[in-house]
């Protein structure tokens, strides 16, 4: 899959999993496997990117007695979302008309 287009799925995904609730981590990574394997160096480099973005915020709280980054989505990591909502229906019918060609063979 072209890097590109596999980021920009990826950075979609971690919003979409911080959407309803802040989130962590460890947390994020098993709310995504059931769709998405991803290591925690890849995700940990997507949640820096998508900060550095101004998609999302941290705040660091205990829990257990240790440092826990809590995620939080911003208004900007939604209108992403809802960007990536309406991008995706174009994808669907580049992607149609390219196996429509399988179909004919």
């Amino acid at each position: 899959m072209d890097i590109q287009l596999k980021r920009g799925l990826l950075d979609v995904c971690v919003l979409a999993a911080i959407k309803n609730e802040d989130s962590y981590g460890y947390k994020i990574i098993k709310d995504l496997q059931p769709y998405i394997v991803l290591s925690e160096s890849t995700l940990y480099t997507i949640l820096k990117r998508l900060e550095n973005a101004a998609m999302l915020t941290v705040r660091t709280a205990v829990h257990d007695g240790r440092l826990r980054k809590y995620y939080h989505i911003t208004e900007t990591g939604l209108r992403r979302i809802e960007e990536f909502k309406a991008e995706w229906k174009e994808v669907i019918s580049i992607y149609q008309f390219v196996i429509k060609e399988d179909h004919h063979a």
